[in-house]
């Protein structure tokens, strides 16, 4: 099996993004292509940029850092709702043909701000069969020419998206904990993206939507899996729990709070109930920072040495997981020591 290893970039107005330390320049084209070409020159393919109503457009952030990189892959993240399907098909495949096939994309389900840029969606079921008819016509309009669709929430007739893609099209990579959002991904989804759980529910969820692949008639290749979590890696185990403990203690200073979150969406809650197992579970998954206003992917976190945290990913690759989508703060300074520190150790897992 071969390994990617993506980082992450914010996409935000306001510095601080997770206690990061930056801020002359933050939010400019410069900052951000510093971050991405930082990953280029530590061994990263690329880096995740986020979305959310709020947040600078994404697409056009990732457009940008594209052209002034040379290797480096956007992860792009980007909603249903507020693209259509053949206006955000034609857009990629666009961004595509002119970076050489480096864009990949993140289907984003969960809630937003909706009425802000002018969407409206019912009940969880409707958003994910909404989903899955924008992904699958995508694909058609990226693959076919002259696509002629009339599905329950998206239309097109006689639509050939020009330019065409690199071969099938930027990969489409997909998260969702809930039983609409694994069905989802079982038909849809080049590769599934997990939170940082224990290496018992990972394993469960990798079963189960292989499972889903075979039951709902994937006609797609084979779906892959990844993981997104942050990292905080120092040189001796003693010293990362030492910061990781001072950091959750001001995250709590600044919180003011002490009791765990609730999150609205399954796969978020499935973090935060992880707390009442343990402040550390597996060899080192840290749950403390879900009580403080972590979120998403800062809710837990793999703390320890190089060595350390290098073995605990292995673990999860020797599950299925292929894509590693990794993160800490101040955002420079790790996308450096991380990448230094892992990637070489990662790269080195028996293949097969």
């Amino acid at each position: 099996m071969s390994l990617t290893f993506l980082w992450y970039i914010p996409n935000t107005v306001e510095p601080g993004h997770r206690g990061d330390d930056a801020v002359a320049g933050y939010g400019t084209l410069d900052h951000s292509v510093e971050l991405a070409r930082t990953a280029e020159e530590h061994g990263w393919q690329g880096a995740l940029i986020g979305t959310g109503w709020g947040r600078p457009d994404t697409f056009t952030v990732a457009t940008a850092i594209a052209a002034r990189t040379t290797t480096f892959r956007p992860l792009a993240a980007i909603r249903p709702g507020y693209w259509q399907p053949a206006h955000f098909a034609s857009s990629a495949a666009t961004l595509d043909h002119l970076s050489g096939g480096r864009l990949l994309i993140n289907i984003v389900s969960g809630q937003d701000n909706l009425a802000a840029y002018g969407d409206a969606e019912g009940d969880q079921a409707q958003r994910y069969a909404r989903t899955k008819e924008f992904m699958r016509l995508v694909r058609r309009l990226w693959t076919e020419e002259r696509v002629t669709f009339a599905g329950e929430h998206f239309h097109v007739t006689e639509s050939t998206v020009v330019p065409r893609v690199l071969g099938a099209g930027p990969r489409l990579y997909f998260g969702g904990a809930s039983a609409a959002a694994e069905r989802v991904a079982a038909t849809e989804a080049d590769v599934q993206l997990f939170w940082g759980e224990p290496l018992d529910g990972i394993a469960e969820r990798i079963d189960r939507l292989r499972g889903l692949t075979a039951s709902l008639g994937r006609d797609l290749a084979p779906l892959e899996f990844g993981l997104r979590i942050t990292t905080l890696v120092r040189d001796t185990t003693e010293e990362a729990w030492r910061d990781a403990e001072a950091k959750v203690e001001e995250m709590a200073r600044r919180s003011g709070r002490n009791d765990r979150l609730r999150g609205p969406a399954v796969g978020q809650q499935r973090l935060l109930d992880l707390a009442a197992r343990g402040d550390v579970l597996d060899t080192c998954l840290y749950t403390a920072p879900g009580r403080h206003g972590g979120g998403g992917a800062g809710t837990t976190w793999l703390v320890g040495s190089a060595d350390d945290v290098a073995a605990a990913l292995r673990r999860y690759a020797d599950l299925g997981i292929t894509h590693f989508v990794l993160s800490d703060t101040p955002y420079k300074r790790e996308t450096a020591r991380v990448g230094d520190a892992l990637i070489d150790r990662l790269s080195l897992v028996p293949k097969g």
